[in-house]
């Protein structure tokens, strides 16, 4: 059983999946904020109940719960169907792909500025390091997670090749052959972008099954942005630059 904390993170699987919810909690401070989550409990015969903040961090398994719980089913996220990218593709969406993030701290983190910035559509590869949907994850996304498709992709660098024939795929590097970020600027058909491990950036690969890779280029001292927020400077970048067809 999921337990999904903090109110953007509850309110978001109540408005796109409430049927994932089996239980409620929430202390007495948030009573006025859950009173339409419990009518739609009672409705659907499932339980929910205030408690005390001890009792509600022994629940969450963490004190940054924001005063409310929800159990809730897990989600299922299935293999991407390549026709159903194309339909995505045709209509201007952009894919994002993360190919080893293994802290799902990042992936809630990229979860959320991806729904930030209209960005629809997340596929997670099938790479031994990748996090997958957790606790945590859902909890630092506050809802960018349910805002999104999220899609499983096996044999990545298969897998491009299959989607080449929609996406121009674009994979991130820190140098090398890698293209400044700019280069996006010459990109006019719909992005499929791909993020690597914080560690050791995305396996060679997938490097070489892109079409292009890109890099944020540094100013100061530091070698390299967290993955979050690089994903937050792409996320910006393609909505900026594909304005008419970025988003819903």
């Amino acid at each position: 059983m999921a337990k999904i904390s903090g109110f953007a993170a509850v309110s978001a699987l109540f408005k796109h999946e409430p049927l994932r919810v089996m239980r409620l909690y929430y202390e007495e401070r948030a009573k006025h904020q859950v009173g339409g989550w419990c009518a739609q409990m009672a409705k659907n015969r499932r339980p929910y109940r205030c408690v005390e903040e001890d009792e509600l961090t022994r629940i969450a398994g963490t004190v940054l719960h924001g005063g409310v719980v929800a159990a809730a089913m897990p989600r299922a996220v299935y293999d991407l169907n390549f026709e159903t990218a194309k339909s995505w593709a045709k209509a201007g969406q952009h894919l994002f792909i993360l190919d080893g993030v293994g802290n799902p701290h990042n992936l809630g983190a990229i979860a959320r500025s991806l729904a930030f910035f209209g960005i629809r559509h997340l596929a997670l590869s099938d790479h031994p390091e990748q996090s997958g949907i957790s606790d945590a994850a859902h909890r630092v996304a506050e809802g960018g997670l349910e805002e999104l498709s999220i899609d499983r992709i096996k044999h990545l660098p298969d897998a491009i090749g299959k989607l080449r024939p929609y996406y121009h795929v674009v994979g991130t590097s820190l140098g090398g052959k890698a293209q400044p970020l700019t280069a996006l600027g010459g990109i006019f058909r719909p992005i499929a972008l791909i993020l690597g491990n914080e560690e050791h950036g995305l396996p060679q690969a997938t490097q070489k099954a892109c079409d292009t890779l890109v890099t944020i280029p540094a100013l100061g001292n530091m070698q390299s942005l967290n993955v979050s927020a690089s994903a937050a400077i792409f996320a910006y970048e393609l909505t900026r630059r594909f304005a008419p067809t970025a988003g819903r």
